[in-house]
C-alpha cells in the first residue's frame, strides 16, 4: 500500500492499474526505485546562520549538524542557531553531545525566548585560522 503511494507521487502507476503499460516496459532507461530512498540525490540547501532540524530525518541529524558546523567554520562564521525544538530534549541531547566534541566550538547555551528558548542552541565558535584579527 505504501508502495503504491511513493509510485503516485512519482506519476507512475502502481501494478494492476487501470493503464496495462508495465512498470518494466515504461521506465526501462531509469533506475531501480527504492521505497526506502525517493530521493537519493543530494539536496544542497542555501547556507545561512541558522538551521532548523525539524525536516531532517532523527538517523542523519548528527552528520548534518557535523557538516553544519564545518561549513560555518570554514565560512568563518561566529554565531550559529541550531533549532532542534522542545519535545522531550532527545534531539537537543543529541545537539549538544555533537556540539561538546567539537574542537572549534567556544560555547553553546540555549537561545534567548525570542529566538527559540531551549527548543534551540546559540553556538559561538572560533575564528578559523588565518583569519586577520
Amino acid at each position: 500500500m505504501l508502495g503504491n503511494l511513493f509510485l503516485r507521487l512519482l506519476g507512475r502507476r502502481p501494478r494492476g492499474s487501470k493503464s496495462e503499460v508495465r512498470d518494466e516496459e515504461r521506465y526501462e532507461d531509469e533506475e531501480p526505485f527504492d521505497p526506502l530512498n525517493p530521493f537519493p540525490d543530494p539536496v544542497v540547501i542555501e547556507f545561512r546562520d541558522v538551521i532548523d532540524l525539524h525536516s531532517i530525518p532523527p538517523r542523519q541529524v548528527r552528520a548534518v549538524i557535523e557538516d553544519y558546523l564545518e561549513e560555518a567554520h570554514r565560512r568563518r562564521v561566529t554565531f550559529v542557531r541550531i533549532i532542534h525544538g522542545k519535545g522531550v530534549g532527545v534531539q537537543r541531547e543529541m545537539v549538544r553531545s555533537v556540539l561538546s566534541r567539537t574542537p572549534f566550538v567556544i560555547e553553546y547555551r540555549d537561545a534567548p525566548p525570542e529566538a527559540g528558548g531551549w527548543g534551540a542552541t546559540v553556538v559561538t565558535l572560533e575564528k578559523a585560522k588565518g583569519e586577520n584579527q
